[in-house]
């Protein structure tokens, strides 16, 4: 991967949702069109009222999470602009503080947490109102509209 100041960073919200699969391949689509680098980011933190179980690491968690979403955004071919990190914190506080160095976020509109049937999650919703960068956020199956028609962009998301 090329790492240097000049070359766009499109930094990826991701908690293994489908939403987070679609950020990741949409993310993809238009690093390829700016020839940018992607920067997968997960973020954990121990829940608020926590108790120690014994062979459980929210990190793990986050990084398994970040890997199965990897692999079904990409398959096993990860593209070589692709960089992965999982970050402790709050999701929404990470990502702000990352976007700081990105050109670009993109995020799904949903993840795992909040309400069925939302519109728009609360990381999406926080991150939209105080990144550093653009923001893109995008729905299970909207990645066909950012560069044009695959098909499997075209295939109806599952609901």
């Amino acid at each position: 991967m090329e790492n240097n100041l000049t070359t766009p960073r499109i930094l990826v919200g991701v908690d293994g949702s489908d939403h987070s699969v679609a950020a990741l391949r949409g993310a993809s689509r238009i690093a390829a069109a700016m020839h940018a680098n992607i920067r997968a980011v997960s973020a954990w933190e121990y829940p608020t009222m926590f108790y120690p179980v014994p062979d459980w690491s929210p990190k793990d968690d986050a990084a398994k999470a970040l890997d199965a979403a990897l692999e079904q955004a990409f398959g096993t071919d990860l593209p070589a602009n692709l960089e992965r990190e999982v970050l402790c914190g709050n999701a929404p506080k990470v990502l702000i503080e990352q976007s700081k160095d990105a050109d670009m976020l993109v995020l799904g509109s949903r993840g795992h947490g909040g309400f069925t049937g939302m519109l728009l999650g609360s990381v999406s919703a926080a991150c939209a109102q105080h990144a550093h960068c653009p923001v893109l956020i995008l729905h299970r199956g909207d990645t066909s509209k950012i560069t044009g028609s695959t098909a499997e962009a075209d295939a109806p998301a599952a609901r």
